[in-house]
């Protein structure tokens, strides 16, 4: 059951930043949109720990705000992805991604 939560959640936190970050957008039906939400909380579960691990000296050297980066990193990686599955969800670029994880995150 908690799975299919965190999916829900996950797919209403990226239809949000659709709806607010100018350069992510998504074009489609609901049913593709949930395989982004999944593919979204697969990099999150698998790519994201890596990541910070690797990236842990710029995190406490930034006071954590470099956190903000990986997290814009795994929406545009989510967008690339998607995108050449064709799945209609699309991020324009770095800072639409970092401004629409910021909104994810929310």
């Amino acid at each position: 059951m908690s799975f299919l939560l965190r999916l829900i959640i996950n797919a209403v936190a990226l239809w949000v930043a659709t709806q607010v970050v100018p350069g992510v957008n998504y074009t489609g039906s609901i049913g593709p949109f949930l395989v982004v939400a999944l593919i979204f909380g697969l990099i999150n579960a698998t790519l994201r720990p890596i990541t910070k691990l690797l990236t842990c000296p710029l995190i406490l050297l930034t006071l954590g705000l470099f956190t903000f980066i990986v997290n814009g990193l795994m929406l545009w990686l989510t967008g690339t992805l998607a995108t050449s599955l064709g799945l209609g969800f699309r991020v324009t670029g770095f800072w639409p991604a970092f401004l629409g994880a910021l909104v994810v995150s929310i």
